[in-house]
């Protein structure tokens, strides 16, 4: 089956054959997938989260599953950007699909190297900023919770980058949209979110936390509600490109996220449940736009907007 040229967007400096892209961190460094997914079907895919030095992670447990998600304390675990570059890039160059490199760091000099090492190399098409958790060296300020400090990082990261970037929200702020704001006043080329909720689990006979790390990112259907809104705020104030993810699991979800802003969507949790779920959510939006009469994807964005 040949790609549906309704399905084709541009997005945050991209050509996709269609707006369906496998998050970070669900997925590998992609290559891993081809067993279980035709990579022909979808748009592109994000890496683990990719640091300057190889990351352990956290302690196990590390995931446990909760009503409609689940939640992970993976703690980045990755094997740093030489031996990315060195090791996994290679096999990247050769998938079927566009790669967005998501970037790590604890401080500005971190993204910064991996803007210089990575912003410039055949295979990698964008850089995903993951700015949810890491701090500043000064005073520890969490980047993706100042606006202020987070328009500094991203200017700072397209000076050093020859490809697009993009920035991932946190959801854990009151008010997403001055994130976008500051994102696209800094020059992104678009906005990712959401990232994971904060949460925890307790085992009742240990009376303990379930994971090692305590707390863990919530996903999954669960979030879905609040991922959809998060975005429909995001997308009241933003110039530039919304992508939306958070829960999604079929076509419809697809639909709604598009509806609320998204120009892209990431599908996450997913895929560990139904590796080739994202095949059947491009079929699905094949039909809608068949049954609709819609000439593109592209006609629905926003479209939910009262």
């Amino acid at each position: 089956m040949s790609s549906d040229p309704r399905l084709a967007v541009h997005v945050g400096g991209v050509d996709l054959r269609n707006p369906i892209l496998l998050a970070s961190g669900t997925c590998g460094y992609g290559m891993d997938m081809a067993e279980v997914l035709d990579l022909k079907k979808v748009g592109g895919f994000l890496t683990k989260g990719i640091s300057v030095e190889p990351r352990g992670g956290n302690p196990p447990p590390r995931v446990v599953e909760t009503p409609s998600g689940m939640l992970n304390a993976i703690g980045l675990q990755n094997v740093g950007v030489d031996a990315f570059i060195s090791d996994k890039l290679p096999g990247i160059r050769k998938l079927p699909l566009k790669c967005i490199a998501n970037v790590y760091g604890n401080t500005f000099d971190d993204y910064v190297t991996l803007a210089e090492m990575l912003g410039d190399l055949d295979g990698v098409d964008a850089i995903e900023l993951n700015l949810s958790c890491p701090n500043v060296k000064q005073g520890g300020v969490e980047f993706g919770q100042d606006p202020e400090v987070l328009g500094r990082l991203v200017a700072t990261v397209l000076k050093k980058s020859r490809c697009p970037v993009w920035v991932k929200l946190s959801p854990n702020v009151a008010d997403v949209r001055p994130f976008v704001q500051a994102s696209e006043e800094a020059g992104a080329d678009a906005v990712t979110l959401i990232n994971t909720l904060r949460g925890m689990e307790i085992n009742i006979h240990k009376r303990l936390p379930v994971l090692g790390n305590v707390s863990g990112g919530l996903s999954g259907p669960a979030i879905r509600p609040v991922a959809l809104y998060q975005v429909y705020r995001a997308a009241e104030v933003a110039k530039g490109d919304v992508i939306g993810m958070g829960g999604i699991e079929t076509w419809e979800d697809v639909i709604r996220f598009v509806l609320a802003g998204a120009k892209a969507v990431e599908v996450g949790t997913a895929l560990f449940r139904t590796p080739s779920a994202p095949e059947a959510m491009v079929s699905g939006l094949s039909q809608y736009l068949e049954q609709t009469g819609d000439a593109s994807i592209l006609d629905l964005v926003n479209q939910a907007r009262v």
